[in-house]
């Protein structure tokens, strides 16, 4: 036992000097290409065992013969060793400047390619990783030019809205002030008209920038939404006269949800006046509500007859008016990404999908616990 003892003293001696250098070595080299970290490491597990080897054959007076056989078969031992790093370094070393030209090409706006072969495990979860990341930004890029289009299609349209009317009320200002005006009441009505549709523009404008801001603030109540359509229908019924539309309130269920109250018929006064000026005369535009599941459906029905297929993602940008013709009818394109967005801050979603005849809108938000 005695023996025992003393050979492992003399091998952990020999063992830890390697050790302690092949440490020194490695912090030496930290900075250096992970194939010489690899060819280290491996050149101290073997010069570890030698120094013991040695240390014990000192130790136990072997034979020059005797020595010098443990010698050549540690030094055999370290060859392979050596070259077994050498060549899983150069590989990891291959693969990881693959990985980053991989990285760099999706860096600079393409997509990332995962480089082919087998690796480490530790690799190849980085190139999943990567890859994942890629995608997060190829989708955050289409959507920044999609917002970014949005935003020029708005200022040429707002410019447009809003040089129209200015350059009218400044041609009647005149003829009141020249006293060329032939009947002054109606140039008066007249400016008060286009004075009213400015500043549903300019509060619309304000609305929408709050609600990419994040800087819509809800007042959520408990209130039934046969009520929010009650009262939006209320709303819309002088226009839809004057439209000759007819306004029908179907399958209307007096489901509770936990909205904000003016918010939301908002919402619905919106789609609702949207529904009215695309339905020809004498059509019908249908508001209905009904429970599916932990959710309330609120549906407009109108008779446009229907959005083109390509259009139907567009239809809730900021900007989009379904109309080539900048008339002011059309509006500024602001009402339906308004919808969206209330809706949306309101832990709910907004839909459009073709029906015959028309197109139907659908909100669905969370219904309130019993």
């Amino acid at each position: 036992m005695k023996d025992v003892l003393l050979i492992a003293v003399f091998a952990l001696a020999g063992a830890g000097c390697a050790g302690l250098a092949g440490a020194v070595v490695l912090r030496l080299v930290r900075h250096r290409s992970v194939a010489v970290s690899l060819a280290v490491v491996a050149a101290v597990a073997v010069t570890a065992m030698l120094a013991g080897t040695l240390a014990v054959a000192r130790a136990m007076f072997l034979s020059e013969h005797d020595l010098w056989v443990v010698t050549v078969v540690a030094a055999m031992a370290a060859l392979v060793s050596l070259g077994t790093a050498l060549v899983l370094g150069r590989r990891v070393v291959a693969h990881s400047r693959a990985l980053a030209l991989a990285a760099r090409d999706f860096g600079e706006g393409g997509s990332f390619l995962a480089p082919g072969g087998t690796t480490t495990a530790e690799l190849a979860a980085l190139t999943e990783e990567l890859a994942s990341t890629s995608a997060r930004l190829q989708a955050s890029r289409r959507r920044e030019k999609t917002l970014e289009a949005s935003r020029r299609e708005l200022v040429a349209w707002i410019s447009h809205d809003l040089r129209t009317p200015l350059a009218g009320l400044r041609a009647m200002a005149e003829a009141l002030e020249d006293g060329v005006a032939a009947e002054p009441a109606r140039y008066h009505r007249q400016i008060r008209t286009e004075v009213e549709r400015l500043t549903v523009m300019v509060t619309d404008l304000f609305e929408l920038s709050r609600i990419h801001a994040g800087a819509l603030t809800l007042n959520p109540s408990r209130v039934s939404v046969y009520d929010l359509v009650g009262d939006a229908l209320s709303g819309a019924d002088p226009l839809a006269r004057e439209r000759g539309v007819r306004l029908a309130g179907a399958d209307v269920e007096a489901v509770p949800v936990e909205v904000d109250g003016k918010e939301m018929t908002r919402v619905l006064a919106n789609l609702l006046v949207n529904a009215i000026r695309h339905t020809p005369v004498d059509g019908t535009v249908v508001i209905a509500a009904r429970r599916v599941g932990g959710s309330v459906v609120l549906s407009v029905t109108d008779g446009c007859g229907g959005i083109p297929d390509a259009d139907l993602p567009r239809v809730f940008d900021t900007g989009w008016r379904g109309v080539e013709a900048r008339t002011p009818p059309a509006g500024a394109g602001l009402g339906l990404a308004i919808v969206r967005g209330i809706v949306e801050a309101h832990a709910g979603r907004a839909e459009v999908r073709n029906v015959p005849g028309g197109c139907r809108f659908e909100l669905t938000l969370p219904a309130a616990a019993h």
